[in-house]
C-alpha cells in the first residue's frame, strides 16, 4: 500500500516538475561516475583476462643486462619452457628512407603463452601462427608498412643486415596495450641480432626472460631466483603483469575520477536546492494531511519512499546512460588502447548507485525532515516550522559522505585528503569571489535606465542566491576553459620557448671508433654538432650509506633513477643551457662532480657529499662540488652528472650528439644511418607529435568528463533560479502594482541575468588562467603571456548563455497577473 501510494506521488510529481530538477541532478551525476566507471572497468578486465598473454609467459625476468645462463639451467632442470626476448630501439631504412623503431628481438619459443597474429599485407586478413619470425627474416606492424610503404618480402636495413619483411604483424600477446608507444615495431629473430652489428656498448637493451610450467615449478623457480638478482632485475607475474600499463591507468582513473567528483559535488548542490523547493512547496499540502490524522513517520516514510524509487530509477537510467558514454571514453582514447576489451561488470553501475544513495541521504533527506515536521497549524497561519535539529546533522553526514566519495576516486588516503582540501579551498575561494562581485556590481547602479538600476539592484538584494549561481556556474565553466583554451595557451608559449634553431635530432650509439667519421661526416654537410661522452654507471653509495629503491618508499621517480643506470660524462667548460646555483665549477681538483639541482632534491644529495658509481665492474668516487640548473628546453644533449676530464676516461664509452636539421636536409638522417647502421638517429619534431596526439587524445577523454560538469552547473543554476520564483513573482507583481510596465521588468531580469553569467564567466576565466599559469611555472618552467582576450571572451559567452537559459526558466512570471501573484504570496 505504502509503495503504491509513493509510486502514484512520484509519478503525480515528475509530470508537474515538481521533482524533475532534481531526478536530472541524480541522473548526471550517476552517469558521470559510471561512464568512467565502465570504461575502467573494462580496461581492469582485459589486464585481468588477458594477464598470461599479456607477459606471453607464468613468469617473466625484466633486466638491463644480460641475464645468467643459471637462470635458465635451472628453469630447465625443473621442467619449465623458457624463451628470451630483447628490446631495443634503432633506426631501420628502406629505399633511402629511415624510421626509428622499437625492435624486439625473440627466441624460436617465443610466445610461451598467447598467440601471435600475423598478415600479408596492409588491408588483408590476419590469422594466428606459431612462434615469430624464422631467422634472416622480419615482421613489421601496421604503422612501420605505412610509415615506409613496404610490400611484402621487400629488404629492410636493419644494422648490417637486410631482412625481408615477410608478415604484416597484428598482434603479439605481450603488447596486447599500446600506451605511450611512440615508435613502430618490427619483431626480428635473436639469432640476428649478432650479425647486425646493432647491439654496443652504451645500447639501452631491455633483456626479458620468459617461463612457463606447472604452478609449483614457478614458484620453486621463483624462490629460488629472488635471492639472486641483482639491481636492474625484476620479477613479473601475472599479479603485476605489465605495472608500466596498470600504473599509467590507475593515474588516468583516478585523474578522471576526480574530475566526476566535480561533477557530483555540483549535482549535490542542485539536488539540495531542489530538494528545498521541493519541501517550501509542498509544506501546505503536508500540514493539511496532518490535520487529516497522517503521522510524521508516516508522512517521512511516503516521500523517503518516493524518493528512493527516484533514485533507483536515476540509478538504472543514468548507468544506461553512462553506458553509453563510456563507449565515448573509449573511442576518445583509441591510440592508447587497443586491445579487445570485455564487456564491463555490474561494479559501475553498483558504483553510481552509491552516488545516487549518497546524494538523496546527504542533500535530500534533510527537507524531508522538515516536511515531516511541519505543524498542523499552518494550514491556518502558513508559518514555516522550526528546521528539524536532524537536517544540520544530515547535510553534515552529506558532506563526509561526499569527502568518503572524493577520498575513494583518489584511491589514496593522503590524495584524497589533498583533493577535499584543495575542493574545498576552490570553493570558498570562488565564494568570496562571487560574493565580492555582486556586492561590488550592486554599487554600480549610476544614473542608467531602471532596468540597469533594478537589475543590478535585485543582483545584490539576494547576494547569497545569486553567489551560489555564480560559483556553480563559474567551477564547471573553468574546468572547460583550463582543459581547452589554457591548454592551447600553454602548448603556444612551450612552443615559442623553444629556439627555432634547436636540435631536433638526437644520434645515440657512437662508438669510439667511430667519433672522428661522425663528426667528419656531419661537417662535411655543414651540420653543427658537438659529440659528447657517455658513460652508464649505476649509483651504489652516497657517503657511506648504500642507495636502494627502499630507501625512498614513497617516491617513484628517485626509485627508478637508483634502480636504473645513471648516464655520466665529462666536461672542462661548464656547458651552454648550465647554470651552477650553489657550489662552484671544477677547479682542477681529483674526483670532482657536479649534479643536476633536480636529481640532487630527488635523492637528498648535497655539495660536499661523495657518490660512489659502478661503472664496467670499476667503482668510481666522486665529491660534489656544485649544482646545476639545466635548460631542458634548449634540447641540448644534457646529462645529470658531469666530472672533469680525468676522472672517467679510463672507462667504456660511447658518444652522443644533437643537432638541427632543417626540412630541406631530412633526407641527411636517412644517409647516416646507412653509412653508420648501428647508429640510432632519434627524430625529436616526430616524438613530440606523437606525444601531443596522446596527450590530446586523453584531454578530449577528460574534456567529454567535463560536460558533464558543466551540465550540473547548469542544473544548479536553473535550481537556483527556480529556488527564487515564487519570491521574484511576489516582488514582480509588488513593482507591476506600483507602475512599473512589463518591459521595465523584462529588462531588468535580463540585467540581473546577464550579470550573474558575466560574472560566472570572468570568474572562471580568471580562475583558469591562474592556474594555468602555476601549471606553466611550477610543471612546464615557461613563461606564459598573460592575455585579457580569453576572461572577456569566457565573460560575454556565459553571459549571451546565462541570460537565454535564465530567461526562459523566468520569462513567465511576467505573464502572472499582479493580483493573482500578491494573493499567492499573501
Amino acid at each position: 500500500m505504502m509503495f503504491t501510494m509513493a509510486w502514484r506521488m512520484l509519478r503525480r510529481e515528475l509530470q508537474a516538475g515538481e521533482l524533475r530538477l532534481l531526478f536530472v541532478a541524480l541522473l548526471i551525476a550517476v552517469a558521470a561516475v559510471s561512464a568512467v566507471g565502465f570504461l575502467a572497468d573494462r580496461v581492469g578486465r582485459a589486464l585481468e583476462l588477458e594477464a598470461r598473454q599479456m607477459l606471453g609467459a607464468d613468469l617473466v625476468v625484466v633486466a638491463d643486462q644480460p641475464l645468467s645462463d643459471a637462470f635458465v639451467e635451472e628453469a630447465h632442470r625443473l621442467g619449465l619452457r623458457t624463451a628470451r626476448t630483447m628490446i631495443f630501439p634503432s633506426m631501420v631504412f628502406a629505399d633511402g628512407r629511415a624510421q626509428l623503431v622499437e625492435i624486439k628481438a625473440v627466441s624460436s619459443e617465443y610466445p610461451l603463452r598467447g598467440q601471435l597474429r600475423t598478415a600479408p599485407g596492409l588491408d588483408a586478413a590476419d590469422v594466428a601462427v606459431d612462434g615469430g619470425p624464422a631467422a634472416k627474416t622480419a615482421w613489421g606492424d601496421e604503422r612501420l608498412f605505412s610509415s615506409l610503404d613496404l610490400k611484402p618480402s621487400m629488404p629492410l636495413g636493419v644494422g648490417q643486415l637486410h631482412l625481408p619483411v615477410t608478415a604484416l604483424l597484428t598482434r603479439e600477446p605481450d603488447r596486447s596495450l599500446n600506451l605511450f608507444s611512440v615508435a613502430p615495431r618490427l619483431l626480428m629473430h635473436i639469432d640476428d641480432v649478432p650479425a647486425s652489428g646493432l647491439i654496443q656498448f652504451g645500447a639501452r637493451v631491455r633483456y626479458r626472460l620468459l617461463l612457463a610450467g606447472p604452478d609449483q615449478a614457478l614458484a620453486d623457480w621463483r624462490g629460488w631466483v629472488e635471492t639472486r638478482l641483482d639491481r636492474g632485475q625484476r620479477l613479473e607475474g601475472i599479479e603485476n603483469a605489465r605495472p608500466e600499463i596498470r600504473n599509467a591507468l590507475d593515474k588516468a582513473q583516478r585523474f578522471l575520477g576526480l574530475a566526476t567528483l566535480l561533477t557530483v559535488i555540483l549535482s549535490a548542490i542542485a539536488v539540495a536546492l531542489a530538494a528545498r523547493r521541493y519541501m517550501q512547496r509542498h509544506l501546505d499540502a503536508c500540514a493539511v494531511l496532518r490535520c487529516l490524522g497522517t503521522t510524521q513517520g508516516r508522512l517521512l516514510r511516503l516521500h523517503a519512499l518516493s524518493f528512493l524509487i527516484m533514485a533507483l530509477l536515476a540509478a538504472v537510467l543514468g548507468a544506461l546512460l553512462g553506458f553509453a558514454a563510456h563507449f565515448v571514453l573509449v573511442s576518445a582514447m583509441a591510440g592508447l588502447v587497443t586491445a579487445d576489451l570485455p564487456l564491463p561488470g555490474a561494479g559501475p553501475a553498483l558504483e553510481g548507485a552509491l552516488v545516487a544513495g549518497v546524494l538523496l541521504f546527504g542533500f535530500a533527506m534533510p527537507p524531508l525532515l522538515q516536511l515531516a515536521r511541519v505543524p498542523t497549524l499552518r494550514v491556518l497561519r502558513r508559518e514555516l516550522g522550526p528546521p528539524a535539529p536532524l537536517a544540520v546533522i544530515g547535510y553534515v553526514v552529506g558532506f563526509l559522505l561526499l569527502c568518503g566519495l572524493i577520498v575513494r576516486a583518489a584511491g589514496d588516503l593522503r590524495l584524497g585528503g589533498l583533493a577535499v582540501a584543495g575542493f574545498s579551498a576552490a570553493l570558498a575561494l570562488f565564494w568570496l569571489l562571487a560574493w565580492l562581485s555582486v556586492r561590488l556590481a550592486g554599487r554600480l547602479r549610476g544614473g542608467a535606465g531602471f532596468g540597469w538600476r533594478q537589475g543590478l539592484a535585485t543582483l545584490a538584494r539576494h547576494g547569497t542566491a545569486n553567489t551560489l549561481k555564480i560559483v556553480a556556474l563559474g567551477i564547471g565553466l573553468m574546468a572547460l576553459l583550463l582543459l581547452g583554451v589554457t591548454r592551447l595557451e600553454l602548448v603556444d608559449a612551450w612552443q615559442k620557448s623553444v629556439p627555432v634553431d634547436a636540435p631536433n635530432r638526437f644520434v645515440i650509439n657512437i662508438q669510439p671508433e667511430q667519433r672522428q667519421a661522425v663528426a667528419d661526416w656531419l661537417a662535411a654537410r655543414q651540420i653543427a654538432a658537438e659529440l659528447a661522452p657517455m658513460v652508464r654507471a649505476r649509483l651504489l653509495r652516497i657517503n657511506d650509506r648504500a642507495v636502494s629503491a627502499a630507501d625512498f618508499p614513497d617516491d617513484d621517480r628517485a626509485q627508478r633513477l637508483v634502480e636504473r643506470e645513471f648516464n655520466l660524462s665529462w666536461r672542462a667548460e661548464l656547458p651552454t643551457g648550465n647554470e651552477v646555483v650553489d657550489g662552484r665549477w671544477f677547479s682542477g681538483k681529483p674526483g670532482e662532480a657536479s649534479v643536476e639541482v633536480g636529481l640532487a632534491q630527488t635523492l637528498g644529495v648535497t655539495l660536499g657529499d661523495r657518490l660512489v658509481f659502478s661503472v664496467a665492474g670499476m667503482e668510481k668516487n666522486v665529491t660534489v662540488t656544485s649544482l646545476r640548473k639545466l635548460d631542458w628546453d634548449s634540447m641540448r644533449v644534457n646529462f645529470f652528472v658531469l666530472t672533469p676530464p680525468g676522472v672517467l676516461d679510463d672507462a667504456p664509452a660511447s658518444y652522443i650528439t644533437s643537432f638541427h636539421l632543417p626540412a630541406e636536409k631530412r633526407a641527411a638522417a636517412g644517409q647516416m644511418v646507412e653509412a653508420f647502421p648501428n647508429l640510432t638517429v632519434i627524430d625529436i619534431d616526430a616524438i613530440l607529435a606523437q606525444i601531443q596526439s596522446v596527450v590530446g587524445q586523453v584531454v578530449g577523454a577528460v574534456q567529454f568528463v567535463f560536460l558533464f560538469t558543466l551540465a550540473a552547473g547548469a542544473v544548479v543554476l536553473y535550481a537556483a533560479f527556480l529556488s527564487a520564483i515564487d519570491e521574484r513573482r511576489f516582488e514582480l507583481a509588488v513593482m507591476r502594482a506600483l507602475g512599473a510596465r512589463r518591459e521595465q521588468l523584462r529588462a531588468a531580469l535580463l540585467v540581473e541575468l546577464a550579470a550573474i553569467g558575466g560574472l560566472a564567466g570572468l570568474i572562471a576565466a580568471l580562475g583558469a588562467a591562474g592556474v594555468g599559469q602555476l601549471l606553466a611555472r611550477q610543471v612546464f618552467q615557461i613563461e606564459p603571456a598573460f592575455s585579457l582576450t580569453s576572461p572577456l571572451l569566457a565573460a560575454a559567452g556565459c553571459a549571451v548563455a546565462t541570460t537565454f537559459a535564465g530567461w526562459l526558466g523566468m520569462r513567465r512570471l511576467l505573464g502572472v497577473p499582479p493580483l493573482e501573484a500578491l494573493r499567492q504570496g499573501a
